[in-house]
């Protein structure tokens, strides 16, 4: 099946100020897509351009095959939206914004609608003005996932909310996801993005400086080793991708290049391993090497 998402190339351009530059990424049906990247680094701006807020200086955007500036008013019947700094009208309730937005969408799921409001704990008769952040959020996410969309654009969704109901969200994401739905999630909350993104996309400076799965990822860091032998594991700082060894207790710890896990395993086995654990790299760990080393 086509991509949901299609960017080719994409430059935004303000004055002499580049926003982004050559900006490409796709999106699967079914597939949620995690946008990480430092403030500034040009997440909102993408997400505009796809919402057809702001025409592109260069390259091509598309969303189910259709350019998202000549033919936005179409995709937003399609594309559920929360930002990451809801504002909504302080005279209505939230049971009369939600149901405002449902009805822009077309979709009479009462019942969803309902369950929603239970599980993110909002009370729908309170007036807009006397909702802090987190549940001027909760409006925007129930308004969102109570509709039928084909995709998701979250823009910091869960800005504001407790950790119980970041898992409500999480939750929510992931029923959307098995029905086939897109989701394009832009987060600084990075255990979020490495619990629910299929793939991730680092960006900074208006440039996408690495793409691919979890997995793809940590093949491009180090993992963390804890291991135990029964004899002494003598030669270990000579073995090739091995770092940082220091010894605590009974326990060696040391740090490996992912890709030498096997030869390292090898190595160590000679020794008679009596215990071991092994630490995979964290998204906050990967998005902090590759912002580390593409500086300057």
């Amino acid at each position: 099946m086509k991509e949901i998402i299609k960017i080719d190339n994409l430059t935004k351009n303000y004055g002499q100020f580049t926003a982004l530059r050559d900006v490409n990424l796709s999106v699967a049906p079914g597939e949620v897509y995690g946008f990480i990247g430092p403030n500034g680094a040009g997440k909102t701006t993408t997400i505009r351009v796809l919402l057809g807020i702001l025409k592109a200086t260069g390259g091509n955007a598309t969303v189910f095959g259709k350019d998202v500036w000549k033919d936005a008013v179409e995709l937003h019947k399609k594309i559920a939206y929360v930002p990451g700094d809801v504002n909504l009208w302080s005279n209505l309730t939230g049971g009369e914004v939600i149901d405002f937005f449902i009805r822009l969408r077309r979709c009479k799921n009462e019942s969803r609608k309902e369950e929603l409001i239970k599980r993110f704990e909002l009370d729908p008769r309170k007036k807009c003005r006397t909702y802090s952040k987190g549940n001027r959020q909760k409006v925007a996410l129930i308004a969102a996932f109570a509709s039928d969309a084909d995709l998701y654009i979250l823009d910091e969704p869960t800005s504001g909310l407790d950790p119980l109901m970041e898992r409500v969200f999480q939750d929510c994401v992931q029923e959307v996801k098995d029905a086939g739905k897109a989701v394009f999630l832009s987060s600084h909350i990075l255990q979020e993005v490495e619990r629910l993104c299929d793939k991730v996309s680092i960006i900074r400076d208006g440039s996408i400086i690495e793409t691919g799965s979890m997995a793809d990822l940590r093949h491009l860091t180090r993992t963390s080793i804890t291991v135990q032998t029964k004899e002494a594991a003598l030669g270990l700082e000579n073995v090739p991708g091995v770092y940082d060894i220091r010894k605590e207790s009974d326990s060696l710890i040391f740090a490996i290049e992912t890709d030498k896990l096997n030869e390292v395993m090898t190595f160590l086995t000679v020794f008679g391993i009596s215990k071991l654990e092994c630490t995979p790299p964290t998204l906050e760990e990967l998005f902090m090497s590759h912002y580390k080393n593409t500086r300057g």
